[in-house]
């Protein structure tokens, strides 16, 4: 059996919150991807990725549950030959209430329970409704990871039909029954 001697910093560093995007630790990550190489799926599925891969899923989060970590889980370890860093976002409560209608939690409340999720590596507050390439492009984002069921919207047959056209989409599996 190995034995792994850990400093009370190092397990301490383990085990602290996910940061948000605009705290420094997210923004040094940030700044250190070199963004000009781009990421194909094939590379990141054969691990010859030269950089950690940055997938970016999204939702609300409302009254965190096993089905929300579950996908979280499954975007973190979508390519398991490859360095995943994992970033969440999550609307406000303003545009969630107009977009989906009201929340148990505030937006606050649900930031903070992403935030403790051991499979988040960075948490964006003020996540919008419809991911664009600038977003894309300020946060660094190689794939967005969701389930392969059209997300429909009152002005849109498929929230992230763009990204998919784009080859920029991975797909999760839905937790049936929650």
């Amino acid at each position: 059996m190995i034995n792994t001697i850990f400093s009370l910093s190092s397990f301490q560093a383990l085990c602290k919150p996910a940061p948000y995007s605009s705290d420094p630790e997210a923004i040094a990550e940030r700044d250190a991807c070199d963004y000009s190489q781009k990421i194909t799926a094939e590379m990141a599925r054969n691990g010859t990725a030269p950089r950690k891969i940055r997938i970016y899923t999204d939702g609300i989060y409302d009254l965190f549950h096993q089905g929300h970590a579950r996908q979280m889980m499954q975007a973190k370890n979508i390519f398991p030959n490859s360095e995943v860093y994992l970033i969440i976002g999550a609307c406000n409560d303003e545009l969630t209430h107009t977009m989906k209608g009201r929340t148990v939690m505030t937006d606050e409340e649900r930031y903070e329970a992403i935030r403790h999720c051991r499979y988040v590596d960075e948490i964006i507050r003020d996540a919008p409704w419809k991911i664009t390439d600038e977003f894309m492009a300020e946060y660094k984002i190689d794939f967005v990871a969701q389930d392969s069921t059209p997300y429909v919207t009152d002005d849109c047959d498929d929230l992230y039909r763009d990204i998919k056209e784009k080859g920029y989409f991975v797909a999760t599996e839905r937790t049936e029954g929650v």
